[in-house]
């Protein structure tokens, strides 16, 4: 052991030692709190392990088994790979015991993530352990537990601030997503539901059922290629029509602007939720006061069905691009109107004195400034029009009906039949496919455009 224990020792050692027992290569390197620290993290998993599971003699006399030994860690990952053996019967007292796959799915998610943890931890430990002992056979001074800490604190301290979020951000936001994931690649639905039926893994079916399928295939095609008409034409229009009302603001012969700016602005105020509830009782085709009127003063013969006439489906997606464009437009005036206050009257003072009319000075100086400053918050809101979620389901609820689709209506957006897929009609894999599927559309989309605008460009 003093051998060991030298100057010459090998710094491998050292990590053998905390590889073997959390924190004994810190203990050698007499940094004794830190092993300490290292060594309750170890013992903490280890603890948490035997006090969830059931290791007494007793239960292990047949042998070990998952299901009924496992603790936290063992019995987490056996569920996440078996999804359970033993699904539950109702019986005259109610339901047995077994497995529900679901939980079982959560659990493994959450014993997998804190392995990771772990495992961070551990891989953080022994590297430690070497990077001390080698520092100490190269230079001879032994830093103590308490200096470690202090310098770590100098030197990692945004690091050290940012971590509890960041654990918080893996089990908040990184779970969920897992789980979701995870779903697309089972059989879960309202016909294989827990806790009386398992759950079973089944590869990449769903995805093939999606593009082999016609009736599938033919309703995602269909859904998918309106989406991307309203998200370009919904994006376009409030912008366009915001970029016409900052400029006319911004016009000199216009009076009382704060008064004009304070009235554009409220339907951009309202919540969205409300205004399209309150536009669909408006155009309500059966008892709604726009149809009524039109046909009080003779413009129509009979009630218009704006939202729900499924031979005039262009009519409900019209009206729900017309009602978005006026909940749409203030922002993109409010925003457009703080970037014309930007741009330099020099420019527009060399280009009257050079002869150019408004329209010239309007499409080669105010457009492209404008849209150079504003065009990565389009893409952020074609991205925004393309999981719209609010307008269409509160306005239309995806309708007309189509007979042709499969749980989708003719103004439904992937968002919208996601929904319905799984809340709606608890189709929860097929709905796990398309938000895998909308993710991928949406982040390679939004991923190439802003690479080409060079946004997000490091300095």
């Amino acid at each position: 052991m003093n051998e060991l224990s030298s100057k010459q020792s090998p710094a491998w050692a050292a990590g053998l030692l905390s590889a073997i027992v959390w924190g004994a290569g810190q203990g050698w390197n007499r940094q004794y709190l830190k092993g300490l620290l290292f060594l309750l993290i170890g013992a903490g998993a280890a603890a948490a392990e035997l006090a969830t599971g059931s290791y007494t003699r007793d239960s292990l006399a047949d042998g070990f088994r998952f299901r009924e030994n496992g603790g936290f860690f063992l019995k987490g990952i056996w569920g996440l790979i078996t999804l359970g053996t033993q699904p539950r019967k109702m019986g005259l007292t109610g339901l047995t015991a077994g497995d529900h796959s679901i939980v079982l799915m959560a659990n493994g998610i959450i014993a997998l993530l804190f392995l990771l943890l772990l495992a961070l931890f551990y891989i953080w430990n022994i590297r430690d352990a070497v990077t001390t002992r080698r520092q100490y056979c190269e230079t001879g001074i032994r830093e103590s537990s308490l200096q470690h800490f202090k310098r770590l604190w100098d030197t990692m301290y945004a690091y050290i601030v940012l971590s509890p979020t960041a654990v918080l951000t893996l089990f908040v936001s990184v779970l969920p997503i897992v789980f979701g994931v995870l779903i697309a690649f089972t059989d879960y639905s309202r016909n294989n539901s827990p806790p009386t039926k398992l759950v079973h893994w089944v590869g990449f079916d769903n995805f093939a059922t999606v593009t082999q399928v016609f009736s599938w295939m033919h309703t995602f095609l269909g859904v998918l290629l309106w989406t991307f008409v309203w998200a370009i034409l919904a994006t376009v229009t409030t912008y366009l029509f915001g970029f016409f009302q900052a400029v006319l603001l911004n016009n000199s012969a216009v009076k009382f602007k704060k008064l004009w700016r304070s009235i554009y602005i409220l339907p951009w105020a309202v919540p969205a939720m409300i205004s399209a509830l309150v536009f669909k009782s408006m155009f309500n085709g059966q008892f709604g006061p726009v149809s009524q009127f039109l046909l009080d003063i003779g413009l129509t013969s009979e009630r218009i069905y704006w939202f729900t006439d499924p031979g005039n489906t262009n009519l409900a997606r019209g009206m729900a691009l017309l009602i978005n464009l006026w909940l749409g437009f203030p922002y993109f005036m409010a925003l457009i109107g703080g970037t014309l206050t930007t741009i330099s009257e020099s420019y527009y003072e060399a280009a009257r004195m050079d002869g150019a009319t408004s329209g010239q000075t309007f499409w080669n100086i105010t457009f492209p400034i404008v849209y150079k400053a504003t065009a990565p918050l389009l893409m952020l809101s074609f991205v925004s029009n393309f999981n719209n979620f609010g307008v269409i389901y509160f306005l239309t609820e995806g309708g007309p009906a189509n007979p042709d689709y499969n749980f989708a209506g003719s103004t439904d957006l992937l968002i919208t039949w996601l929904y319905k897929l799984t809340l709606d009609n608890r189709l929860y894999s097929m709905g796990a496919v398309m938000s895998i599927i909308v993710f991928l559309i949406v982040a390679s989309f939004s991923l190439i455009n802003l690479r080409k605008s060079k946004t997000f460009e490091e300095l």
